[in-house]
């Protein structure tokens, strides 16, 4: 008589996500657990914690958010060089924040959240190798300069509620990336580096559908338990999120992705 095999589990597969620390060893985790979820080779169970803090490689150097060198924005090849640095880090953060949404709250959730958010971890993955390539191109590579890790103190900090998570890191933080990147893409062209202007182009595409995502999924919540989402929003971030909401702001990419100004004006 034989067993079947149980199958690996969503949650083991987005804690192997978090515990990895080598980014190259990261991306292929995470690319092998969107896959695999994908292709319906993970069950939906979860029932492993999620650590904290998700292992983290030597370097970048981790500072605190005002002891990070203030970036000069000239076109030079060093102040292109340090953006994209700080690019790479927000992207290689995303991967964690991605697969530690779902393996920490999927199974509040349907199975539809687990397919929006791994494919969002998948595209984190893909926008870190694609910002870690240029900067070799340039001569650097992720790692070379400091970095900090305010994203993740936004995660921790709701580290025990979905809907203050999603309102948050993708309703506020991704978001926040709508806005500024428009400027960022127009600094690269100007400074004619087409190639890493084509890349941000890229990501901020994906970004909307990201920020689209979050929007969906906290409604979606604030539905189940007949609570009014902008009101709510207003109310999580002002308790959560230690910055503020402000101007300028992309009204037409955040419409795009379900913001409407009546969450944020």
């Amino acid at each position: 008589m034989t067993t079947k095999a149980v199958p690996e589990t969503l949650g083991h597969a987005c804690q192997t996500v978090l515990s990895t620390a080598a980014p190259h060893a990261k991306v292929m985790a995470a690319r092998a657990a969107a896959r695999n979820w994908r292709l319906g080779r993970l069950a939906h169970s979860f029932g492993v914690a999620m650590p904290d803090s998700p292992a983290r490689p030597e370097n970048p150097e981790l500072l605190p958010p005002g002891q990070m060198p203030r970036r000069r924005k000239g076109g030079t090849l060093a102040n292109r060089i340090a953006l994209l640095h700080a690019l790479a880090h927000i992207e290689f953060v995303a991967i964690d924040l991605a697969f530690d949404l779902v393996g920490r709250f999927g199974h509040q959730f349907p199975t539809a959240f687990a397919d929006d958010w791994m494919k969002v971890g998948a595209d984190e993955a893909m926008h870190f190798v694609v910002l870690d390539r240029r900067l070799r191109q340039l001569g650097s590579f992720y790692g070379a300069h400091p970095a900090h890790d305010g994203l993740w103190e936004s995660a921790y900090e709701t580290r025990h509620d979905a809907l203050a998570r999603l309102a948050v890191v993708p309703m506020v933080l991704e978001a926040r990336g709508l806005d500024v990147t428009p400027g960022t893409i127009a600094r690269f062209e100007a400074a004619g580096d087409s190639a890493s202007a084509k890349i941000l182009h890229r990501i901020y595409n994906d970004e909307i559908s990201h920020v689209f995502a979050g929007t969906k999924w906290f409604e979606a919540g604030c539905s189940e338990h007949r609570i009014l989402p902008k009101d709510y929003w207003k109310v999580l971030v002002n308790r959560h999120f230690h910055g503020s909401v402000k101007p300028p702001f992309n009204d037409s990419a955040r419409l795009s992705a379900g913001l409407s100004r009546d969450y944020y004006a």
